[in-house]
């Protein structure tokens, strides 16, 4: 039964986990992807636990940073590993710390695929299950207006981190944003190129645990700030 499952895993898209100091849920986290994709990747950005480890021995490849540089260069190392190996279709973008589904990214695969969409956004705000709290929300809104205005797409979630790309949408992605700041960089880049692109809804879980280790609303004011400066 176990080859059987080895056997179906998704073999041409990879999927990116930028990791840092989330030692508690990764290891679950990086079992329920390999149990659907063959090729996982955790880039390591300088944590402080054993996280590298405890995800390399649930399955994944891990590379790492010596220095924590942040996510968006935690997952420019990703993309440039992947875009070095052949045989890869698309990259699934997935975070560390639990709030995302597997069932999501793979529904947002077969899309793409089915309907040939280069860039595959997900959203929590057209997915009625998931229910951030009001300040985050207020300040994520905000977010998406001047992710708007500076690109042109009408996103309703800019800073979601699960997304399914293309290899042509790698191509023309290449982050300079380290912090959170990175996803309206990707957003702006993705725009320029003119790529076929639509959301899909997808729950984001709010737990216990996301909700202590996860993004404070002061990091999330920060992501509006920089946004501002560039």
């Amino acid at each position: 039964m176990a080859s059987a499952k080895k056997a179906d895993r998704e073999t041409h898209a990879w999927v990116v986990v930028p990791l840092f100091n989330e030692a508690e849920v990764i290891g679950s986290v990086i079992e329920d992807l390999t149990q659907h994709f063959k090729h996982v990747v955790c880039v390591d950005d300088g944590s402080s636990d054993n996280s590298a480890a405890i995800a390399q021995q649930a399955g994944a490849r891990v590379l790492r940073h010596p220095l924590n540089l942040g996510q968006g260069a935690a997952l420019q190392t990703g993309f440039d590993y992947v875009s070095a190996h052949k045989g890869a279709t698309h990259v699934v973008t997935f975070d560390a710390d639990g709030q995302h589904l597997v069932s999501d990214a793979l529904e947002m695969l077969e899309l793409a695929r089915r309907k040939r969409i280069s860039v595959m956004f997900g959203s929590r705000f057209l997915d009625k299950r998931s229910k951030p709290g009001l300040k985050k929300r207020m300040v994520l809104k905000v977010a998406v207006l001047m992710t708007r205005a500076i690109t042109g797409l009408r996103l309703t979630d800019a800073h979601n981190g699960l997304r399914v790309l293309s290899m042509e949408a790698i191509g023309k992605v290449r982050l300079e944003q380290n912090g959170m700041s990175h996803a309206s960089e990707i957003v702006h880049q993705l725009a320029k190129s003119k790529l076929s692109w639509r959301e899909y809804p997808v729950e984001v879980l709010y737990t216990e645990y996301s909700r202590r280790k996860g993004q404070s609303l002061l990091n999330s004011i920060n992501i509006v700030i920089d946004l501002l400066v560039r």
